[in-house]
């Protein structure tokens, strides 16, 4: 059984949450009020209602408010103004507090009765008087939020090594795990400013192609194993994995060497994938 939802983000390349439209038709890029833990949120259309089969929601959605009006556009413009002049007035109060914390990134609630600050800092910050005078000062409900250096790079974007905008900042919704062991599949050097992005840790592609890579490997034969080939038996010297190829030096009998290169058919390896793409229930998620 398939139910209808529409995919909506806070922020610009935020994560993506899922909303019943209630017969609501939206197009992508429209506003939108909807209901979250933290009160009504002003946020952007980034899936039009598509219907999804139900066994892949976790728990009830729930309903957005209403489409945005124009003085709800507004209000939302007026609030982005504010919080340049709020992370302003946070930075002074932090310096003042002589606080060892690094100003990130700042949220306004829709009705403006909260604002989230988040900052990165490398210990324990006791910011309870710093949190007194932002209260004071901004006369709203202050909360601040420690987030680590990847969530960092995320909100303020940059060029990565390979010279294109983060992928964090562009596209991703969410981090995925990303390891040491990813990078010595591809045959990467394992030097981290090779394989570090702007944030100092592993750069989030390599995730991209590790499920090829990693099931390819297991068909792919050792380095330095023997191995029957069609012209003999022979020492694995080096594998392809994108040409799926293996090259083999074989000595003969009178000492000559022979180095050929042989794909894995002609080593009668027949490569079985499995599939990596099908949809999850951890693939959508509802606020």
């Amino acid at each position: 059984m398939s139910t209808v939802i529409v995919g909506v983000q806070y922020k610009p390349k935020g994560k993506i949450y899922y909303f019943d439209p209630k017969d609501i038709t939206f197009q992508k890029g429209e506003g939108v009020i909807v209901e979250t833990a933290q009160g009504q949120e002003f946020g952007t259309i980034a899936i039009a209602n598509k219907p999804i089969d139900e066994s892949l929601l976790k728990g009830e959605l729930k309903p957005v408010v209403r489409k945005a009006t124009e003085k709800d556009i507004k209000q939302h413009e007026n609030l982005m103004e504010k919080r340049i002049k709020y992370m302003a007035d946070a930075q002074t109060l932090i310096e003042k507090h002589k606080l060892d914390m690094k100003l990130v990134d700042a949220d306004v609630m829709f009705d403006g009765s909260k604002i989230i600050v988040y900052f990165t800092s490398e210990n324990r910050v006791d910011f309870r008087d710093l949190v007194k005078d932002m209260a004071s000062q901004f006369r709203m409900r202050i909360e601040l939020r420690q987030i680590g250096i990847r969530d960092e790079c995320k909100m303020k974007g940059g060029l990565g090594p390979c010279g294109r905008v983060c992928c964090c900042n562009a596209h991703l919704d969410e981090f995925a795990r990303v390891s040491i062991k990813m990078a010595k599949n591809q045959g990467l050097s394992i030097n981290p400013t090779k394989i570090s992005g702007l944030c100092g840790r592993l750069m989030c592609c390599l995730k991209y192609e590790d499920d090829y890579y990693a099931q390819t490997l297991k068909f792919m034969p050792k380095v330095n194993s023997e191995i029957e080939t069609p012209d003999g038996r022979g020492k694995v010297e080096s594998v392809d994995i994108l040409r799926q190829t293996v090259r083999v030096r074989i000595t003969r009998a009178d000492e000559s060497v022979e180095i050929s290169d042989y794909t894995l058919p002609q080593l009668g390896i027949v490569p079985v994938y499995k599939d990596t793409t099908t949809p999850t229930e951890d693939d959508l998620s509802e606020e």
